[in-house]
């Protein structure tokens, strides 16, 4: 790129100012010595070639003030340019001094662990990715593991009837509390009438499905023929 320096026209009117220096110095002396004795020449002539470098002096000077910043805004325009055309071509430019670098961006935080993965990268990435799922499928299993499973557990109502009137009722319900299991939990109990003097057992009881059902508990009472004749489930509900 051409150097700015070669628009610079004041190197090439060194000629001007030097002559410009020696009127005004031939000006100076003529002053001089029109003050000693025997001097030649009027005050009018001397003052009008005076004003005239003077005008000129100035006339260079403001012309070497504009041409010196023609030259500093073209450098500016110069380094904006190659700054562009480095950052195009995936360079890097010193930043400028009119034109800061701008700051670097703060690191973003890492929301999730799967920002960092590249999916589509090399068998290294593909490894790595895999390690995690791994350890994440561990992490979930051990999770689950520890949570109590939960236990399923139903609510029934039964109907025990005895064989008459003469039936021993509360022998018969100690009869029944005496039939344990584990998951099995004996609850309140209560005579209901059923007629001619018969009473039947309404006793209430828990169990856990996976463990006691409804077989066992017939099974289990009706067994006691001394004192029962049949039993039902007058309600069931799951807890």
């Amino acid at each position: 790129m051409a150097n700015p320096l070669m628009f610079d026209s004041v190197w090439r009117d060194k000629q001007k100012f030097e002559e410009a220096e020696a009127q005004y110095q031939q000006v100076l002396a003529g002053t001089a010595a029109k003050g000693a004795p025997g001097a030649k020449g009027g005050s009018g002539g001397a003052s009008s070639d005076n004003s005239q470098v003077m005008k000129r002096v100035a006339s260079l000077e403001k012309e070497n003030r504009d041409l010196k910043k023609v030259v500093e805004d073209m450098k500016t325009l110069v380094q904006k340019l190659e700054n562009r055309v480095s950052k195009l071509e995936g360079g890097t430019s010193a930043p400028s001094a009119q034109a800061p670098a701008p700051p670097k961006p703060a690191p973003a935080e890492d929301d999730d662990d799967d920002d960092d993965i590249d999916l589509f990268g090399s068998d290294e990435d593909d490894e790595e990715v895999d390690r995690i799922r791994k350890e994440r499928l561990a992490a979930y299993e051990a999770k689950k593991a520890k949570k109590p499973a939960l236990i399923a557990k139903s609510s029934l109502i039964l109907d025990v009837k005895p064989w008459d009137d003469e039936t021993d009722m509360k022998k018969m319900e100690e009869e029944v509390r005496k039939i344990t299991a584990d998951g099995l939990l004996w609850g309140a109990a209560k005579l209901v009438p059923v007629g001619y003097g018969i009473k039947k057992l309404q006793i209430n009881c828990v169990i856990e499905d996976d463990k006691i059902s409804t077989d066992f508990l017939e099974d289990e009472i009706t067994a006691l023929e001394d004192y029962v004749q049949s039993m039902d489930i007058a309600a069931f509900n799951k807890i």
